[in-house]
């Protein structure tokens, strides 16, 4: 469907695919402007669903609960990038979807995003498609180890990845990920992370977060920090990978781009999320406007607000599985603001919220 551009008033519906944590804080920054977000989730009790004015619990082959939950909002848009491709289509002819299915459809698919980043001059780790054993042990040979194997589709925080330490590994790593379709990346000795989360209006308009420093352990954001330890021309240069990044796909929303950065200043791109991501859930006590907001702004076509940050550090950290019993410790931090995703189990690796600490001019953790 033709996206026609117009301005959404106060009272429009927004259409959230996905009920995660990411769903639930889009419905909440929605709520706050005015707007009403109905669901679509196929797990039951999803936190989105549960401050959302509607959700549909429904299968992403239920045609007929698509075709309602389309007729039920203005526009559509998504926490995460696994909507299978032929419910995207199908509800794409009946209401515009932002940020739109090219941003999706490449950001899906790691070997189609790394070719794409690839046209644009960016640099990214070594690698190749791999669909068999052989291609495996060819890519293994061309490229060399440590290596990851990683899944093309469906893979996330740490899942659907195996590392390969030495050749003998290829058969075990192939056959551990069920023999799917794979790419396997050269792993780049890079001395930090960071990240680039930037919206874009339906104008071409972009503003954008300071870069952010990210951690991970075992596959999993732990921790982000505000200003990120690189020097003025590295900054420049993320912002710059992302704005082209943004423009080349005529994105319409909130978009984060992770980069590696190397003991040269050189920067790899490493992946790109079409949407609100992890590691920007700084913004939302650190900024004036968070990235929810932003988002929410730019698929109405409503003005992008200011991204300025209002203390001198801010760190932000996931509370992954049983982290979140300390609840009751962490919302007495005087400078700590927790936020709860209301997740009714806990598991290993989940995660159940995250808290961010603001620090002022001469502080510090």
């Amino acid at each position: 469907m033709t996206d026609p551009l117009l301005q959404l008033k106060p009272g429009s519906r927004i259409g959230i695919l996905g009920g995660g944590q990411l769903g639930r804080l889009l419905a909440l920054s929605a709520a706050e402007l005015g707007f009403d977000c109905v669901v679509y989730e196929p797990e039951q009790d999803c936190p989105a669903g549960r401050v959302g004015a509607r959700c549909f619990q429904a299968a992403w082959d239920d045609w007929e609960s698509l075709a309602a939950f389309a007729q039920s909002v203005d526009v559509i848009t998504f926490e995460f990038e696994n909507v299978p491709a032929a419910a995207l289509a199908f509800l794409a002819e009946k209401k515009p979807i932002r940020p739109g299915l090219r941003s999706l459809q490449l950001t899906q698919d790691r070997l189609f995003e790394k070719q794409f980043l690839h046209s644009l001059g960016l640099k990214t780790a070594p690698f190749a498609a791999v669909d068999h054993l052989d291609g495996l042990n060819h890519a293994v040979a061309q490229i060399g180890t440590p290596a990851i194997l990683k899944v093309r589709t469906l893979g996330y925080d740490g899942k659907g990845q195996v590392r390969l330490c030495t050749l003998e590994d290829s058969a075990a790593a192939w056959f551990k990920l069920k023999g799917q379709a794979c790419v396997l990346e050269g792993i780049v000795p890079f001395e930090r992370e960071v990240s680039v989360i930037v919206a874009r209006g339906g104008d071409g308009r972009l503003a954008h977060f300071d870069v952010t420093e990210n951690v991970h352990q075992d596959g999993i954001l732990r921790t982000s920090s505000v200003p990120a330890r690189i020097s003025t021309s590295v900054e420049t240069a993320a912002v710059a990978a992302a704005t082209q990044i943004s423009h080349a796909l005529d994105h319409i929303g909130v978009l984060a781009v992770e980069f590696f950065v190397l003991a040269d200043g050189g920067l790899i791109v490493n992946e790109i999320a079409p949407r609100v991501h992890n590691s920007g859930h700084w913004t939302q006590d650190g900024c004036a406007a968070s990235q929810f907001q932003q988002h929410i702004r730019a698929i109405a076509h409503w003005p992008l607000a200011t991204t300025q940050r209002l203390s001198a550090q801010v760190i932000m950290t996931n509370l992954i599985g049983y982290d979140v019993d300390a609840w009751p410790q962490l919302s007495q931090k005087e400078n700590g603001y927790l936020h709860l995703y209301g997740k009714r189990q806990v598991r290993e690796g989940r995660k159940m919220g995250h808290i961010t600490e603001l620090y002022g001019f001469g502080e510090g953790p």
